[in-house]
């Protein structure tokens, strides 16, 4: 197997790029503190984009930068500089949807890569081929298309164009992401980043006679969630998804946790990876998609791909379903003692069964028989936020590693 197939991983903070950089990931995609669909992360400055670009650099790694929301006047006046900061510190490529900001890039930084956001809403191959004549080096497919619509449209447009979709995280039930709900109830615009996420919420029916009389839409007592999509994973479809042509395999989190993007990242790297090692012989590890269950995360399912969209609504709760949390973050190891160097992240006891989170390897169970503090006492729990802790280890973990605990 000879294709270059890319796995794409959300930063939405310069910890979170280096987690995913660590965990497998071929490419990153985040957002400076302007331009981006996410604002409620952390986002970038530009002494930060540029730390982590030379990490992902450094390690073979692709870094894009998104400009894919819809701006008015006013920042149109502003972004042209930003372009130019972008391309000066030497990003791979920028995400855009709007076409005028897609004529600005042509202009202003002519040798810099775009590629079209998924907020472009591109379900044609006419459409996707014409990005391409405008100079688009790939397009980031609607999540609305089944496989067979993929494959049509890979097979009539340009071989040298790039097909990437997204394979895993959260939908949005409007349509590639276009929603006015967020605006209209809270002010917050999803177009240009600030969703509020409305269709996650409960909602009752009142009847226009009848005001403050609300009668419930429900299934149970619970009332029911409308518009609360299920979220999307199709680890199990990576040889689908091949053969159709996409050759970058995206996933959504950029508000996400640093635990969720090593857990996602490792294991869509490892079910990538046997793939593309032996295509004939290969066989979906259901471990792999044990492990997606070990993040917060709703009900699974898989989104379009099948040409419907079947029973992809929540109807009982907004709630994640969160059965691990991360307890640590591993910063080092003492081969001297022997010992884990790491800061708490949540509390746990001494005796716990942890699991060892460990970049491009297998997990490793094991169980804390001694905690020391920072002055070396051994400590029965882990009460204080960020406290540096050592625990006993004959192996040595590397930097990144992460102790996530069971919580049901």
């Amino acid at each position: 197997m000879n294709k270059k197939i890319e796995l794409l991983a959300p930063a939405g903070s310069l910890l979170k790029l280096k987690v995913a950089v660590t965990y497998g990931a071929d490419a990153v995609y985040c957002a400076g503190k302007k331009f981006g669909l996410r604002t409620a992360s952390d986002n970038f400055t530009t002494e930060e984009l540029k730390e982590g670009l030379k990490f992902a650099h450094d390690r073979g790694v692709k870094l894009y930068v998104t400009l894919n929301t819809y701006p008015r006047n006013d920042e149109i006046r502003e972004i042209k500089n930003y372009i130019k900061e972008l391309s000066d510190i030497g990003v791979d490529a920028v995400i855009v949807s709007d076409l005028g900001v897609f004529d600005l890039v042509r202009k202003t930084a002519p040798q810099l890569e775009i590629h079209v956001s998924t907020q472009a809403n591109t379900v044609n191959f006419l459409t996707a081929a014409k990005w391409y004549e405008l100079g688009a080096k790939r397009i980031v497919l609607a999540r609305e298309l089944s496989l067979a619509e993929i494959k049509d449209l890979r097979a009539n447009t340009p071989k040298d164009l790039d097909i990437e979709c997204f394979v895993h995280g959260a939908m949005c039930i409007s349509y590639s992401g276009r929603c006015l709900l967020s605006n209209y109830m809270t002010g917050r615009d999803s177009n240009r980043g600030d969703c509020a996420q409305p269709c996650r919420w409960k909602y009752f029916l009142m009847e226009e006679k009848r005001e403050g009389q609300y009668f419930p839409v429900y299934e149970d007592e619970k009332g029911t969630f409308i518009m609360n999509s299920k979220d999307l994973c199709l680890i199990r479809r990576i040889p689908d998804l091949v053969d159709a042509g996409v050759m970058s395999f995206k996933i959504e989190g950029r508000v996400k946790s640093e635990f969720y993007v090593a857990t996602i990242v490792g294991a869509y790297r490892r079910a990538i990876d046997a793939y593309l090692k032996d295509p004939e012989n290969y066989v979906f590890n259901e471990d792999w998609y044990e492990e997606i269950l070990k993040v917060s995360h709703r009900d699974y399912f898989e989104g379009f791909i099948n040409g419907r969209f079947d029973n992809g609504q929540i109807q009982t709760s907004s709630s994640y379903i969160r059965d691990y949390e991360i307890v640590a973050f591993v910063e080092g190891y003492d081969f001297d003692k022997k010992m884990i160097i790491a800061k708490q992240r949540n509390k746990f006891y001494k005796s716990d069964e942890l699991e060892l989170l460990i970049p491009r390897e297998d997990s490793i169970i094991f169980r804390a028989d001694r905690i020391l503090n920072e002055n070396f006492e051994e400590v029965d729990s882990t009460p204080h936020a960020d406290m540096k802790l050592y625990i006993p280890f004959e192996k040595s973990v590397p930097e990144y590693t992460m102790i996530r605990k069971r919580t049901k």
